[in-house]
């Protein structure tokens, strides 16, 4: 199957970018309390390797949220786990393997900004503008690129291809 797989982005592009993101994210939250949100499953790899960029102390939970079978959003976002500690008066980074539709981060956000946190911002491993249907600011894009469908780097089709050490563009 990975014969249909075409790279797009290479493991030292990806690190070069995880590195520089930790960089800024470090210097605009430095000294504050920094909790980091990833949305699981596809956000591992990014999450982990960001987390380690980031030259801060920070909190780290996790949700796991659906809106995805096969390679279409189903429009409808499910939350299968949520945080699970406190978020009121922190400042909460919710990390994400792609923004494509915007549907699943706006549910989130509007579910964590309900627990008042000092600040909610958004930081995603690639952005996919071109198909957005609910504008969410995204304050912080590793990269931008066309409506490919993408796996690899923790992105999958039906659970395969999270474990490519790069993005690659899908083609069934």
């Amino acid at each position: 199957m990975r014969d249909r797989v075409t790279p797009l982005l290479d493991t030292a592009q990806i690190q070069a970018k995880v590195q520089e993101l930790g960089a800024r994210i470090g210097q605009d939250y430095a000294g504050k309390d920094l909790v980091l949100v990833g949305l699981l499953n596809g956000v591992f790899p990014f999450f982990a390797d960001l987390a380690r960029a980031i030259p801060l102390e920070v909190d780290i939970t996790f949700m796991q949220v659906s809106s995805y079978g096969g390679t279409e959003s189903t429009g409808e976002v499910l939350v299968k786990k949520d945080v699970d500690r406190p978020l009121q008066g922190r400042h909460v980074l919710i990390l994400e393997d792609i923004v494509d539709t915007g549907l699943t981060l706006t549910k989130v956000r509007n579910l964590l900004m309900d627990r008042e946190p000092a600040s909610l911002k958004i930081c995603t491993l690639l952005d996919k503008p071109s198909r957005r249907i609910a504008q969410v600011p995204v304050d912080y894009v590793g990269f931008t690129i066309k409506d490919l469908f993408v796996v690899g780097y923790g992105l999958d089709f039906d659970g395969h291809f999270r474990n490519l050490p790069y993005v690659g563009v899908y083609q069934p």
